[in-house]
């Protein structure tokens, strides 16, 4: 039939339905194509789950934001508030740092001390230097004569400032000696100067000024032509202890301690004198 009338209408209705063919697959119960629904109509997917969400960085706190955070919060009232804990002075800049000084390692300048031994007419030298744990001293004097030429009996080891109360003393001693028994001391005897020691010889005590060749024992003194007085050996009643009494309380204007007789039983027969400083000028005198 191809070239007939018939073959030429079988021809078109075939390709009639060829064409038809994708609009009949859209025809009404389908969904229409994407292309032609409204944009307000399109559905949406479904939410994201909040697990699947990745962490979003914080960003960095403003200036303003840390200075409110600074800032104390108000509290209530009746809560206490702890007082901060004070802070300590600070240390002063002039201050000098390590141990303080001690009599014992404390430079003296003498210089003026020893011109006026010399003066004064009292024979002393330097030595070495003492130093044992916290005694000594840094400039010592071995005293071997007094004023007058009255001998040391034996020689004392002396601070200048000691030496030199020694010497001043023993000027007032020779004038109460002549005034009491009539003569003038031939020789002073001494029973310690510098030592080691605790006061009283007592190895828990506080240190003695012997400790730092400040201090010096007088056992008593020697005469030309008459017995010795010994410290704590006189009768009472007697010149020789008007003496003693005498020459122990002019001891007091020259050292700023003074013990003996009665005192204590440590210095029962002797003179213990020592320049130990104490607060405002107080001096100790038994």
């Amino acid at each position: 039939m191809p070239g007939t009338t018939m073959g030429r209408i079988l021809a078109a209705l075939m390709a009639g339905a060829i064409l038809a063919g994708p609009a009949a697959a859209q025809a009404p119960g389908g969904a229409p194509p994407l292309s032609r629904v409204p944009a307000d109509q399109v559905p949406l997917p479904p939410p994201r789950p909040e697990e699947s969400k990745e962490p979003v960085a914080k960003e960095p706190a403003s200036k303003e934001s840390a200075v409110k955070d600074a800032v104390p919060k108000e509290t209530d009232k009746d809560t206490p508030v702890p007082e901060p804990t004070p802070l300590p002075p600070e240390r002063p800049a002039d201050l000098p740092s390590g141990p303080a000084p001690t009599p014992a390692t404390l430079v003296p300048d003498d210089t003026a001390c020893l011109r006026r031994l010399e003066r004064l007419g009292v024979k002393a030298e330097s030595v070495a230097p003492l130093a044992d744990g916290l005694c000594g001293a840094a400039k010592p004097l071995r005293v071997t004569v007094l004023p007058d030429g009255v001998p040391l009996s034996p020689a004392a080891t002396l601070t200048c400032v000691a030496a030199e109360a020694l010497g001043r003393w023993s000027t007032e001693v020779r004038v109460i000696a002549e005034r009491t028994l009539s003569t003038v001391p031939k020789t002073v005897q001494i029973g310690g100067s510098y030592e080691c020691r605790g006061q009283n010889h007592d190895p828990s005590a506080k240190l003695s000024e012997h400790a730092y060749a400040n201090g010096v024992d007088v056992m008593g003194f020697t005469f030309e032509g008459r017995a010795p007085v010994m410290v704590g050996a006189v009768r009472e009643g007697t010149p020789e202890a008007a003496f003693e009494n005498a020459v122990r309380a002019r001891a007091c204007g020259f050292f700023r301690t003074v013990l003996g007789p009665g005192s204590d039983a440590a210095h029962a027969n002797h003179l213990h004198l020592d320049e130990r400083e104490r607060n405002a000028g107080h001096r100790l005198c038994q």
